[in-house]
């Protein structure tokens, strides 16, 4: 069961992605995605393998954002896959088979592209511009998202992400999407997160379910 907010991991060095990542936890997130970008191989194993500790102690799922191989030896919740990253396909032959993938879409070809690769769930979007990520897509927002998702008529899972913010957020699920990606907006005011989990009410109970199941 996918949870419905997502965390992304923010900072400006490993340490402040893991200070985050431990606030939010504190916070009640369901899952975060470490996401860090142009750093070497033994760093980011070396701060995913701290980032599985503290998600482990506040039974909270990871993410590892692009990194098959690293999530697969810290033993991460899964990955999540850029446009440009690895094949699901090929991730999938690597991760052990109770982890994972999420993969990148910003049009209806992406989500299709995706959708036959058989990922568990698809990041859509930018809604709105954002300084977190670079590159960004055309803007979706609420239009795009209504388009795609009745073009796409898909079970799989779709997570809005880009720009939210909270007073978004009921719009923004009347599209039809599955759930909430949030990075900036978290990183300023982790108190936040329970205000977003009361807007997607059902998100607590699988999260319950998940945990109980953790346990035996």
């Amino acid at each position: 069961m996918i949870p419905k907010l997502h965390y992304i991991s923010q900072g400006d060095s490993p340490k402040e992605h893991l200070d985050n990542i431990i606030q939010a936890c504190t916070s009640g997130a369901e899952l975060v995605q470490l996401r860090l970008k142009n750093l070497d191989d033994a760093t980011l194993l070396k701060t995913a393998e701290k980032a599985r500790e503290i998600t482990h102690n506040y039974q909270t799922r990871l993410i590892i954002n692009d990194h098959y191989k690293i999530a697969k030896a810290v033993k991460s919740d899964g990955v999540h896959l850029g446009r440009k990253d690895a094949c699901p396909l090929e991730a999938k032959k690597h991760l052990y088979s109770w982890q994972i993938i999420g993969g990148t879409a910003n049009s209806i070809q992406d989500c299709k592209i995706l959708i036959n690769k058989k990922v568990d769930y698809i990041g859509l979007g930018p809604f709105r511009f954002t300084r977190t990520k670079q590159n960004l897509g055309p803007i979706l927002g609420l239009t795009g998202y209504e388009t795609l998702l009745k073009a796409l008529n898909t079970e799989i899972p779709i997570i809005a992400v880009g720009g939210i913010t909270l007073n978004d957020v009921p719009e923004i699920l009347k599209t039809g999407v599955y759930g909430i990606a949030i990075s900036g907006e978290l990183t300023r005011d982790f108190n936040q997160i329970n205000q977003f989990k009361q807007l997607l009410p059902s998100s607590e109970l699988q999260e319950q379910v998940w945990k109980s199941n953790q346990k035996t």
